[in-house]
């Protein structure tokens, strides 16, 4: 059975175990990694694991770079966490190109899920892989996991670390069937969306504990 040519674009913990699983693989090969530029010091560097590892790295941090004359083909593409809005000559140069977001779409799309979810109280939250498309997480979901919150006490660095397990399952649960899997259209009738130019609504959910907003009051 011929390797499909596999690519992992983001950041942080979750990308590198994902890109560690595709670069592992017996039905994969792992192409290259285009990490988040600049990445972020308080998070385990994807182009530190990559260079160990041996794996091309976009230095840029653009995919882009993987287009044009002579590129490999890309069989499939994985952002995680990712920062980039990804344009339509990418997801067309690619057999799939997916997305792990942190929210149990349609319900927040966009940035900072987590926060948001404490902010308005809910009570539990989740993890979506979705087919990319030129919108803004609004393509068809492959699958998804909810799992508890409690805004009374819960910061949203615990809610990440939460999403980064929750995250890690499903992606290991749903990858050996990606194949089978029929993805579904989202629900627009539900969804919520949050930009970047919405965070300074959030108060002290705007950090990632309670006690950080107020101590610098």
């Amino acid at each position: 059975m011929e390797k499909k040519n596999a690519v992992v674009l983001g950041k942080g913990e979750l990308s590198i175990q994902i890109a560690q699983w595709f670069h592992e693989s017996p039905a994969h090969r792992l192409i290259a990694v285009v990490p988040v530029v600049p990445e972020p010091t308080f998070l385990p560097s994807l182009t530190a694991w990559a260079e160990a590892a041996g794996v091309p790295v976009v230095a840029s941090g653009h995919y882009r770079d993987l287009l044009g004359e002579g590129a490999t083909r890309i069989d499939l593409a994985m952002s995680v966490f990712y920062d980039r809005i990804i344009r339509r000559d990418f997801i067309d140069a690619c057999g799939r190109i997916l997305n792990l977001h942190n929210s149990p779409l349609p319900r927040y799309r966009g940035v900072r899920s987590s926060h948001w979810a404490l902010k308005n109280g809910e009570r539990e939250h989740g993890v979506t892989i979705h087919e990319i498309t030129p919108g803004v997480d609004d393509g068809p979901i492959v699958s998804q996991v909810r799992y508890p919150l409690w805004p009374e006490f819960d910061e949203v660095g615990e809610v990440y670390t939460r999403a980064l397990a929750f995250g890690w399952t499903l992606f290991q649960q749903t990858l050996p069937l990606l194949d089978q899997i029929a993805a579904q259209p989202q629900d627009e009738s539900q969804a919520t969306m949050y930009r970047s130019s919405d965070n300074h609504l959030l108060g002290e959910r705007g950090t990632m504990t309670r006690a950080e907003f107020h101590g610098r009051g």
